[in-house]
């Protein structure tokens, strides 16, 4: 992980809270897959659910829900989830009908260890677990808020959201693309699934419609500048440093923004977009007095915070 700033923020100490959450999440995250049969499927799943990774998609499921005004636990089993449909879009990414990988947080993918049908059913299974997590495992949280939950990860995990964002993807492989075309890719296949983190976090919070909207602008500035970062990336950092493998985008001939803009303007696009997103949540930033974030005097700190991150990140 790269190195960050010990504070952001009056007050805030960023990598404090990032390691309290991170810790949090993987407890929460190993509680979620109990003993159950057939083992060999639960083993499965657990190999890369619990293989590591930065959580940054559960942490600012948490964070969203904090700046509502809501408990980083009653969020949990939402964020947890989160994380799940992730983890299942990687192993189904990592396949040799998608992307071909073998590496992946630096060990073998999924179905080099397990083989490709039960990566498949493994990557099946997280998916459905993640929805009855929010449905059957949110105690206390009211069923409306828990069903906007579902119909946001319904959208964000379909055709609308990151499957819809790997078909064009896997369509424009070795064809030119404009830019207009590839931030329609990184809005689906990465974009839609961190909206809903923020989205949902602020869900169960009961957020206000003025906050949902800073909330989505602000994750539309993220999801694009995280994108855009993996991309820089995929060009000059190692595998080893990664954790997957490095140049594959350049090995598949895919457009990536690099590609595109160039190294310089790309870096500058994605940090204009993360200062596009800080801005949507100054209004909230501001109002301190309305919700109050241990250790940090701002309540919008932690995610103000993570997207400066997203720029400064190493891997």
């Amino acid at each position: 992980m790269a190195a960050v700033a010990t504070t952001t923020g009056k007050g805030f100490d960023f990598s404090a809270y990032l390691e309290s959450a991170r810790q949090r999440v993987e407890a929460a995250l190993e509680a979620a897959l109990p003993p159950e049969r057939p083992e060999s499927l639960r083993e499965a799943m657990r190999y890369s659910l619990l293989a590591g990774g930065k959580r940054l998609r559960p942490i600012l499921c948490l964070a969203a829900c904090e700046l509502a005004g809501g408990s980083s636990q009653a969020a949990m089993p939402t964020a947890v989830a989160l994380e799940m449909v992730h983890t299942m879009s990687l192993i189904h990414d990592d396949l040799p009908a998608m992307d071909n990988d073998d590496l992946r947080r630096g060990r073998p993918t999924n179905h080099k260890v397990y083989g490709e049908a039960n990566a498949i059913l493994a990557g099946d299974a997280l998916l459905t677990r993640a929805f009855e997590l929010v449905a059957l495992r949110s105690p206390g949280v009211p069923a409306e808020r828990l069903l906007a939950v579902v119909g946001e990860l319904s959208l964000a995990s379909g055709a609308p959201g990151l499957v819809g964002g790997q078909v064009v993807d896997l369509e424009c492989e070795g064809k030119s693309v404009d830019l207009d075309t590839l931030e329609y890719i990184h809005l689906h296949k990465t974009g839609a699934l961190l909206r809903a983190c923020v989205i949902c976090g602020a869900h169960i919070a009961g957020a206000s419609n003025a906050l949902l909207e800073a909330l989505g602008t602000y994750a539309r500035g993220i999801g694009l500048a995280f994108q855009i970062i993996d991309d820089i990336l995929d060009v000059t950092a190692s595998s080893e440093v990664l954790g997957k493998t490095a140049g594959k985008d350049l090995t598949a001939d895919k457009t990536t923004y690099p590609k595109l803009l160039g190294l310089e303007e790309s870096r500058q696009r994605a940090e204009a977009l993360v200062a596009e997103a800080k801005a949507a949540l100054a209004p909230f930033a501001a109002d301190a007095a309305a919700t109050v974030i241990p250790g940090a005097v701002d309540p919008a700190a932690p995610l103000l915070a993570l997207a400066d991150y997203i720029t400064s990140r190493d891997r």
